[in-house]
């Protein structure tokens, strides 16, 4: 399927095996394939076989020659007729979905453009043009859908090409049920794309069944090997912590690790481990939230004392002026006012006894079994410090203890050697110091010095944040209005939103520049 560059002599119907019944526009310098956009030199038979049969055998296979092949062709000549229309219907198919509307809220759009037109531009000669482009750039709700769904396959396709070439990869997974009780598995991953490291949702797979270990990692696995995900980079994964996950012999990781005859790194979400940890305490935080907040009203709320404490922390050099009062519909609330309570704790003391008040020894029973608590916990990030002290720490680390054994690919020979050479140089090692807080410039310009270790170490989740931004995300797209949202529109929808890739904002026909939006 072509169209004409210059001028259109004919139209040609080739009936060999690869282009039976697709029409070609023969011109008088060289073609440009609709589909890819390809020019082919000459117009010769041969030329254009070969083109069709490597570059688009599944387009052969997914158009057959009839019915549904007249269908595709009469779609790419109408695109090629609309040109800057489908780029601008692109842009606003891509808008509508990154605010989580629905398909239908495309004509909407149109409406609302058509009449703000007619105000906006009353004073321009060409306002009758302006309000025809507007009203002839498909937005209904199947042009929506078929356009969130394109886009979203191509940056699926990148995301993939990105995963294939990167080094290594890590995953975040996480388990969820949606409004219309089915549960939903987001896949993110973290991998290394030029100098950037890119966090994607690879996607949201739906689990209709049971929802046990074998079946998330069925799920899991006929993902990877339909899109080609290379597990043999797959680094390390952080869960939830949920036995189905971390089940010694039938959770999700020993399956994995069973299926791919090797150590996988495997992390416990640290923001799951401190709500555990909170439940543990759960009452004696409730009894220490009671107190917090009876000293600060006390201060606060009496307008001399408030004074009075405003004017100590200045004598003293607090860094605050003051106390926060905790409020219920706050979000986060709790942990700023605590922080701020505990930050003027010794201000506080001296306060009371200036004014006689006898105070009991502030949250110190809470603190020695929060810690006492938080000392059973996070035992997976104590395990490989030293793994992890090479980035911030490179001329501290520890040989003997570092295990490399996770990371495919790395010689313990050659990267003894180079840490050797770290530490022998004082230029380097004072140049880390001072970097301590860049990590990403400090693997940069250490490329050269065990610079897979350092890729490895910064592709590695330490929770599963990303899991929970992403059923954020689809809480507010499959809601109670759109609960009958399928499948494939839920993860076009989901990737479009979490994604920080480059979205192309053209149809298969344009020639035209196409529009780059992130």
């Amino acid at each position: 399927v072509w169209r004409k560059e210059k001028k259109m002599m004919s139209i040609v119907h080739f009936r060999t095996n690869g282009l039976k019944n697709s029409p070609l526009w023969r011109e008088q310098v060289s073609a440009v394939c609709l589909i890819c956009n390809d020019k082919i030199a000459s117009m010769k038979r041969s030329n254009v076989k070969r083109h069709f049969d490597t570059r688009h055998a599944t387009f052969a296979s997914k158009y057959p020659a009839g019915d549904s092949r007249k269908k595709a062709q009469q779609q790419l000549r109408v695109w090629t007729r609309q040109g800057d229309y489908n780029s601008a219907s692109f842009a606003g198919s891509l808008a509508i979905v990154r605010n989580g509307k629905p398909f239908t809220d495309g004509e909407y759009a149109k409406t609302f453009m058509l009449d703000v037109a007619n105000g906006l531009f009353d004073d321009l000669p060409n306002k009758d043009k302006i309000i025809k482009r507007i009203q002839d750039m498909p937005l209904s709700a199947r042009t929506v859908h078929d356009r969130t769904i394109m886009m979203a396959n191509q940056v699926e396709e990148t995301q993939v090409k990105d995963i294939n070439t990167a080094p290594f990869f890590s995953l975040a997974l996480d388990e969820s049920t949606d409004v219309s009780h089915l549960s939903q598995f987001s896949v993110i991953a973290r991998y290394a794309a030029g100098d950037t490291l890119r966090e994607e949702s690879l996607a949201v797979l739906p689990i209709k069944g049971s929802t046990r270990a074998e079946d998330l990692f069925k799920s899991f696995m006929e993902f990877a090997h339909e899109k080609n995900i290379p597990m043999d980079k797959l680094l390390s994964v952080c869960t939830d912590g949920a036995p189905c996950m971390v089940g010694k012999n039938k959770g999700f990781l020993a399956l994995l690790r069973e299926h791919e005859n090797r150590p996988i790194l495997s992390f416990h979400c640290i923001l799951h481990q401190e709500a555990l940890c909170a439940q543990m305490c759960d009452g004696q935080l409730g009894e220490v939230m009671s107190l917090v907040i009876r000293v600060i009203n006390f201060i606060v709320a009496r307008a001399l004392n408030d004074r009075q404490f405003k004017t100590l922390l200045d004598e003293v050099g607090n860094n605050y002026h003051g106390l926060l009062l905790h409020s219920n519909v706050s979000w986060l609330s709790r942990g700023k006012v605590l922080s701020r309570f505990a930050a003027c704790l010794n201000e506080i003391r001296t306060f009371f006894e200036m004014k006689g008040i006898e105070h009991p020894e502030l949250l110190a029973g809470f603190t020695s079994s929060l810690l006492q608590s938080f000392k059973a916990r996070f035992g997976e990030f104590r395990e490989h410090t030293h793994l992890f002290k090479f980035i911030t720490h490179p001329n501290e680390c520890s040989l003997n203890t570092a295990d490399l054994s996770y990371i495919p690919d790395v010689s313990l020979r050659d990267f003894e050697a180079g840490v050797a050479d770290l530490k022998a140089s004082d230029m380097w090692v004072n140049k880390f110091k001072s970097l301590n807080e860049d990590l990403e410039r400090i693997a940069r310009q250490k490329a050269e010095l065990a610079s897979k270790h350092i890729i490895a170490v910064l592709t590695m989740f330490g929770s599963t944040y990303s899991c929970e931004q992403s059923f954020s995300h689809l809480k507010n797209i499959k809601s109670n209005l759109r609960s009958r949202l399928t499948d494939e529109s839920l993860n076009a929808c989901m990737k479009l939103n979490l994604t920080n890739i480059l979205v192309r904002l053209n149809n298969p026909s344009s020639h035209r520049s196409s529009v780059l939006i992130k």
